[in-house]
């Protein structure tokens, strides 16, 4: 009994203690943390960071693929077979440069029959002439009739007409056996060849292509909101664009911007460009995708802030500006251009202090305390960037 009456007294010990210490130190803690002796909030910890001016060029970014200015797929125009591939895969050729020889037996005989024929007839148109020429001296003296001249000059005339289709008839045939030589149409890098020597092909049988490398083009979108600036550009002189190799080791390549599409894809909202780059290395390949980028203009002077100080709701665009009064003031701003961690904006004077960290808890006219000062806004233009 006495080991459980002491027990129970330890007990209640405790336990007054335990509320003793609870009344004396949980207030003035609750007190503290809502602002201390009056009870009023405490100012929040903010860090902020002055707007820099600099020049910022607009950078537009996009994606796109390496395509040839031309690429031709080379077909027969007659039935035949080859005798002679003239040319290798990968092979670079010039423009009229030998490629393939067809079977030309039938054609080169279908030539010297026409020829032959066309031979005959000025035989045939020789004759006549002398004969009509003495048919008209004999006129002249009666000795025939007006009827047998007349019917000499329509022989004349059909064995001309005669002449003159035969003569077309050798010209067909000579084109004819034109197609059994084939020579680049244009100049460029061989691709797969599809024959060899003895295949039949026909005109619907791809025997190889030609694809021109040297220059070339990257084809890409820009969003509408582009369309301006990059008119502008234009219109300004010629626009550098730069392509960005990813499997070359980063190389970058500098090219001209050479189309504008004349209407923007209504269903995406984008317009597609081209530029156009020398490749005579042959860094660029059809078909590649790379990055691009160009410069449409540069903003003189522009005030640049983080883009972490911007805050974006239902009432629009802003930021925080620590006050003389370490209150916290409410700066209405407009985005222009966003690059990298960075931003271009208006609305500012350049001499606030944006807040940057800390803003999250905010109000107008809250107060502000200052942690330590945030290192100024970046300057550095970043490789790529978009109109806010």
């Amino acid at each position: 009994m006495k080991k459980t009456s002491l027990a129970i007294l330890v007990g209640a010990a405790l336990c007054i203690g335990g509320g003793i210490w609870y009344f004396n130190h949980q207030p003035g803690d609750a007190a503290k943390g809502k602002g201390g002796k009056n009870g009023a909030q405490a100012p929040t910890t903010v860090s902020v960071v002055a707007p820099v001016r600099q020049d910022v060029p607009m950078v537009l970014q996009a994606n796109g693929s390496v395509m040839p200015i031309s690429s031709v797929d080379l077909h027969p125009q007659t039935t035949s077979t080859i005798t002679k591939v003239h040319i290798r895969e990968g092979q670079f050729v010039k423009q009229g440069e030998l490629m393939f020889t067809l079977d030309a037996r039938s054609e080169h005989a279908n030539v010297d029959k026409a020829q032959a024929q066309v031979l005959r007839d000025r035989a045939s148109v020789a004759d006549l002439e002398r004969q009509l020429k003495r048919s008209q001296d004999l006129l002249s003296k009666n000795f025939i009739a007006q009827g047998a001249v007349d019917t000499l000059q329509s022989q004349l005339d059909a064995a001309r007409a005669l002449l003159a289709a035969d003569q077309a008839a050798l010209r067909a045939a000579q084109v004819d056996s034109s197609y059994t030589v084939l020579r680049a149409p244009q100049g460029g890098r061989v691709g797969a060849i599809n024959v060899y020597a003895g295949s039949l092909v026909q005109p619907a049988t791809s025997l190889t292509s030609i694809t021109q490398l040297d220059p070339i083009d990257v084809s890409f979108t820009l969003p509408e909101s582009s369309l301006s600036g990059l008119l502008a550009a234009q219109k300004a002189g010629e626009v550098a664009v730069k392509a960005l190799l990813s499997d070359a080791g980063g190389k970058q390549m500098e090219g001209k911007l050479s189309f504008i599409d004349n209407a923007v894809d209504p269903a995406t909202g984008v317009i597609k460009v081209k530029a156009r780059f020398n490749n005579g290395a042959t860094d660029l390949w059809p078909g590649q995708y790379v990055n691009t980028q160009l410069t449409v203009r540069t903003l003189k002077d522009a005030l640049v802030i983080p883009q972490n100080a911007i805050i974006t709701n239902t009432t629009g665009v802003f930021v925080y500006s620590m006050e003389p009064d370490n209150t916290a003031k409410v700066r209405k701003i407009a985005r222009v251009y966003a690059f990298g961690p960075n931003a271009v904006v208006t609305g500012l004077n350049g001499d606030e202090q944006v807040i940057v960290d800390g803003k999250q808890n905010l109000r107008p006219g809250g107060k502000v305390r200052l942690a330590e000062k945030h290192k100024a806004a970046d300057g550095a233009a970043a490789p790529q960037g978009k109109p806010a």
